[in-house]
């Protein structure tokens, strides 16, 4: 049976990789419109960081889902579930097709599956994490979270805070496990056809060289400037999801007197190809991906072929 559900397409990959310029180009081919899929896009005066597109793109292909919140408001991605069904029924309405362009996977993935029946944040519960992340380390987190949801464990990196602090959060408030919250949740159909594409380049290093020249770009265009306007406010902090960005936290680090600007540099490409990787291993494990080498001169036609079906 043909499949009558609208189609969507998912544009995703690694930080660097060309997305917004093939998103841009697909938007002025097809009767697309296109949604950000950005943790850091989503919040204002946080453009040059984020690589958020120019005004001039944005007039070329207006982007849904940026500069939606202020960066003290936290942003979930059950937040970005929401808001991005809303936006895909409105565009659909219009006989248009959407398409979610970005980099965070968690995003893509919780939009595709849904959001579990997850308590609320504790602060109580958080604050104690944090107290003992302060004088155990994050690794002796990681090690409870490995006798109680080895699931979890397993997928979260014992240097990743949030994730894991969120997770023990979510045992120590229910007494059930987050992986099993995930499996209780009811399946259901997406309402859209969805075309999953991933663009990278194929040569690694092709990737680290667009990384380390893309954070030259932005130095020159004033990011340690752009950080110093965030600073100045008092409701601003290292410990919100928004100043950990990445490029972000490093510029706010060096700020703070924390090496100088080579070693700025330094770290935050480092800390991007760390990003980078962790995107591409999402990918890789992404059912029903067509991958699409950014690389190859006419990755264009390839997205166009793999959107409108065989034959085309």
């Amino acid at each position: 049976m043909s499949d009558s559900r609208p189609l969507a397409i998912l544009l995703m990959g690694p930080t660097a990789a060309g997305k917004t310029d093939l998103a841009i180009e697909l938007h002025e081919r097809l009767a697309c419109d296109l949604i950000s899929m950005d943790s850091a896009m989503v919040y204002r005066g946080m453009d040059i960081g984020s690589a958020k597109p120019t005004s001039g793109e944005l007039a070329r292909a207006p982007h849904r889902l940026i500069d939606i919140r202020d960066p003290a408001e936290p942003y979930s991605a059950a937040d970005f579930r929401e808001d991005a069904l809303r936006e895909m029924r409105h565009i659909s309405a219009a006989g248009r097709t959407p398409l979610l362009v970005g980099g965070t996977m968690m995003y893509a993935k919780r939009l595709l599956e849904g959001v579990a029946n997850l308590p609320p944040a504790n602060p109580v519960i958080r604050a104690e994490l944090a107290d003992e992340a302060e004088r155990h380390g994050l690794a002796a987190l990681h090690a409870e979270l490995s006798r109680v949801d080895p699931d979890s464990a397993r997928r979260i990196h014992p240097n990743d805070p949030q994730r894991l602090m969120r997770a023990l959060e979510v045992y120590r408030a229910t007494g059930v496990s987050l992986s099993e919250l995930w499996r209780q949740q009811r399946s259901e159909t997406f309402p859209w056809r969805v075309v999953s594409i991933g663009l990278a380049p194929l040569d690694r290093s092709v990737l680290h060289q667009r990384i380390a020249a893309r954070f030259d770009i932005m130095l020159q265009a004033g990011l340690v400037a752009e950080v110093e306007a965030l600073r100045v406010r008092d409701d601003l902090h290292l410990g919100l999801p928004s100043m950990k960005s990445v490029g972000y936290r490093q510029v706010w680090e060096y700020l703070d007197g924390n090496g100088d600007l080579d070693q700025l540099r330094h770290r935050t490409v480092v800390a991007t190809r760390q990003l980078a990787k962790r995107q591409l291993t999402w990918l890789r494990s992404w059912p029903a991906l067509h991958w699409v080498d950014s690389q190859q001169r006419d990755a264009l036609d390839e997205v166009l072929k793999l959107v409108r079906g065989p034959g085309s």
